[in-house]
């Protein structure tokens, strides 16, 4: 039996490529098309066993379009998809016969599930088995509507079907690896491997071997020959995690490979040409690490040729009741009880900070879906399971502020150093560093007491004279913030 073929037509090209890519991957052909009178003239061909078409497109209306499509072949499935989410545009589109309507941006994985409904009937037994038996609640998916998934759906999706070296940028737990994964599926590599490598759990000294292999020999203990890292993801993607934390000497020889598309492996003398893509992840400021001189200038440019930011859970907390039932699923799979989250509770998640993000997330459902004895996940459940990790994650916080302060300093040092090279002057550095600590501290606490000298000397644990003298030293008149200056 032939394979279903879909008619997609969108003017949007990254809307057609995620959802061509995903409807591929469940076996269904798809053509695509961002011209409506195209689209009418293939169904009336006899063209297609399902239609997806947008409503707005600049050579015409899906929803007008839709009534001769239904006349020609009433029996054609068709999905709306429109940006124009508005009550009248779902209500017109039922009322014209559309088998289902999605508001943009939709949920890829519900969309791809009406699809495989949808042509359900069109497939012999075995292969509706098949695609019945296809969760799309999947473990490996991006879960997401916030604006700030979107922004990342968005790159990904122009990303596809180039070769282009990304950067992830974002804190641990935020699902870096997975957006490379996802890409990776998405890309014509699919078919090839995909290898991942934290950079910061290689041991120093064996960094050049687990990326580039070794030949037999090569030094003690070398008894075989061992294919790198590069080697094995010939052909697919190669996911270098924690790039921040890869010494320097190592820096040097992964920016020859990346520059010349060649490696040589340890003891070899023979070169070896590559065809891979590079994605990188980071929870660090690589350009801090460059002014600092931990990170080679030239390999941060070709490795950030498409910086992606990664949110952080807090930053899209509409995507957590999502996210919960997501891992709730999951949970199932894994063979934990089945339970299900009340309202109050996925209010309680929503309220917290989650440090540690989906990955922390995903951890407190497995968690309490493996201790609890009650059928629902209430909110006094989850409270009582997030106090504690509040608490330290309350004291990480402190312990982060103060290392972002020792962070701050260095790098101004640094940068100091950097600037005046061999030409330091012979005096004044400890003032000059004092100053521009100081200066902000007097100001920011001058403005949180009002003014009042007397109190933010006593919270500074200063005497006030001393205060004021300093206030004077640094320049800085309250007089022009509007600010009381009395010696309360």
């Amino acid at each position: 039996m032939s394979r279903p073929t879909v008619l997609l037509a969108d003017d949007d090209r990254a809307i057609c490529t995620v959802l061509s890519q995903a409807i591929r991957r469940e076996g269904f052909n798809v053509v695509t098309t961002d011209d409506a009178e195209i689209l009418l003239n293939w169904v009336e061909e006899g063209k297609g066993d399902l239609v997806i078409t947008d409503v707005l497109m600049p050579k015409g209306n899906g929803l007008d379009f839709l009534p001769r499509i239904k006349s020609a072949r009433p029996d054609l499935p068709v999905i709306v998809i429109s940006a124009n989410n508005t009550l009248m545009t779902a209500v017109k589109a039922t009322e014209l016969g559309a088998f289902e309507y999605f508001p943009k941006p939709f949920d890829l994985d519900a969309l791809v599930g009406c699809v495989q409904t949808s042509l359900a009937d069109r497939l012999g037994d075995d292969e509706a088995v098949a695609i019945e038996g296809t969760s799309s609640d999947d473990e490996h998916v991006l879960i997401g509507h916030s604006p700030a998934m979107q922004e990342v759906y968005k790159i990904l999706a122009r990303l596809v079907p180039v070769d282009l070296t990304v950067l992830l940028r974002g804190e641990s737990g935020t699902g870096k690896e997975l957006i490379a994964r996802t890409l990776h599926t998405l890309s014509p590599r699919s078919k090839k491997p995909f290898i991942a490598v934290n950079m910061a759990a290689i041991p120093r000294d064996l960094i050049e071997s687990e990326l580039f292999g070794h030949e037999k020999g090569a030094f003690t203990g070398a008894t075989n020959r061992k294919a790198g890292r590069f080697e094995q993801a010939e052909g697919g993607t190669l996911f270098l995690d924690e790039i921040g934390d890869m010494p320097l000497d190592a820096q040097t020889r992964l920016l020859r490979a990346l520059q010349e598309c060649e490696y040589m492996p340890v003891g070899s003398t023979q070169t070896h040409k590559t065809d891979i893509r590079i994605v990188c992840a980071t929870h660090r400021d690589l350009s801090i690490l460059v002014q600092e001189g931990a990170f080679r200038e030239d390999l941060f440019f070709r490795l950030n040729v498409v910086p992606i930011y990664v949110p952080p859970l807090r930053e899209r907390k509409e995507d957590i009741e999502a996210l919960a039932v997501h891992c709730l699923a999951n949970a199932r799979k894994k063979g934990l009880p089945d339970k299900r989250l009340t309202t109050n509770a996925i209010t309680a998640l929503t309220e917290y900070a989650w440090p540690g993000n989906v990955r922390e997330l995903e951890n407190l459902i497995y968690r309490l879906t493996a201790l609890s004895s009650e059928p629902a996940l209430t909110e006094a459940i989850v409270r009582d399971a997030l106090r504690p990790i509040a608490t330290t994650a309350l004291g990480a916080n402190k312990k982060a502020n103060s290392e972002s302060l020792q962070d701050m300093i260095e790098v101004h040092l640094r940068q100091y150093f950097l600037a005046h090279k061999g030409d330091l002057p012979a005096t004044g550095l400890y003032e000059r560093v004092l100053d521009s600590m100081e200066k902000p501290l007097l100001k920011v606490m001058m403005e949180q007491v009002e003014g009042h000298q007397l109190r933010a000397a006593e919270i500074l644990g200063i005497n006030r004279n001393t205060l004021r003298k300093k206030l004077r030293e640094r320049g800085i008149d309250l007089h022009h913030t509007g600010h009381k200056t009395g010696r309360r």
